[in-house]
């Protein structure tokens, strides 16, 4: 959040209070939200593996994808897999 709102030359303060005027939401939030996106695109496109998957949506961790993942979307990443892969 520093080095944007450095990049925006605005305090994080102010940064934080045009972010959510304009999404609704926190910039963590936002992130957060964008990487599940994507592991569902990945989970219901491809076979990787939820490590992969985790690496590549910018979770890090297949822990922490799942556990990001469950509270947001309310199955585990397997089951979603299984329920929605087209």
């Amino acid at each position: 959040m520093e080095d944007l709102a450095r990049q925006a030359n605005l305090s994080s303060r102010h940064l934080a209070r045009h972010f959510r005027a304009a999404t609704g939401t926190t910039p963590l939030q936002w992130l957060l939200t964008q990487r599940i996106r994507r592991a569902q695109e990945l989970l219901e496109a491809t076979d990787d593996s939820i490590d992969t998957i985790a690496a590549a949506a910018g979770m890090g961790t297949a822990t922490t994808l799942r556990r990001h993942f469950h509270r947001a979307v309310g199955v585990p990443p397997d089951t979603y897999r299984r329920t929605f892969r087209t």
